[in-house]
């Protein structure tokens, strides 16, 4: 499990200080945290950690020297400058169920001979206990062909018994479209030939 340094912070300082000093703020709360922890957290730290783990990874969150298990609940981004402007993590308790997401990644994308894949969900919403938490979704998608689609029952956290889906088990993950801009069929040779005599 992948481990992230916090430190708590006061809030007289400014979260846009703390950015400026290379620091992106955040909150920890959870059933037995009174309130929330204001945190905040090395930028270059949480970029590393992020290349590997997302919203709905499980990760070790070090705060001034203690150990929590938590999960990461919501990333807020600053478009404009392409960074993580806010960050919350939920403290897990062993027993609790909580709600979470998976990302849905797709495979084999270029494997996809006809048609256009059309990914509709970005993730999938559950309750699970800390034991059974998802964090992605893997869906291989190389043999669909136009037409085909998978939904979110089709797929393997559908039957897993310990989690709860949120999001509709009717509900279209990815599906394979007909190219609209399909070239049109060459005429055959005898067509050309009736053309050029007219």
């Amino acid at each position: 499990m992948n481990t992230l340094k916090a430190e708590k912070r006061g809030m007289d300082t400014k979260a846009k200080r703390l950015r400026r000093e290379g620091y992106v703020t955040g909150n920890v709360f959870g059933k037995r945290i009174e309130g929330s922890i204001p945190v905040k957290i090395e930028k270059t730290a949480l970029d590393r950690l992020l290349k590997t783990s997302g919203k709905g990874s499980r990760i070790q969150l070090d705060v001034d020297g203690e150990a929590m298990d938590v999960l990461i609940k919501e990333i807020d981004i600053d478009h404009l400058k392409n960074e993580v402007a806010e960050i919350d993590f939920q403290a897990l308790v062993s027993g609790e169920m909580i709600h979470s997401v998976a990302e849905i990644i797709l495979l084999n994308h270029d494997k996809v001979a006809e048609g256009i894949v059309e990914q509709h969900l970005s993730e999938i919403s559950y309750r699970a206990l800390p034991s059974a938490l998802v964090e992605r979704v893997e869906v291989d998608v190389a043999e669909m062909k136009a037409g085909d689609a998978v939904k979110v029952k089709d797929l393997p956290i559908a039957s897993d018994r310990d989690v709860h889906l949120m999001t509709d088990p009717e509900a279209v993950v990815v599906s394979v479209g007909l190219a609209h801009n399909a070239p049109a069929e060459e005429p055959s040779a005898e067509e050309e030939t009736a053309t050029a005599e007219a």
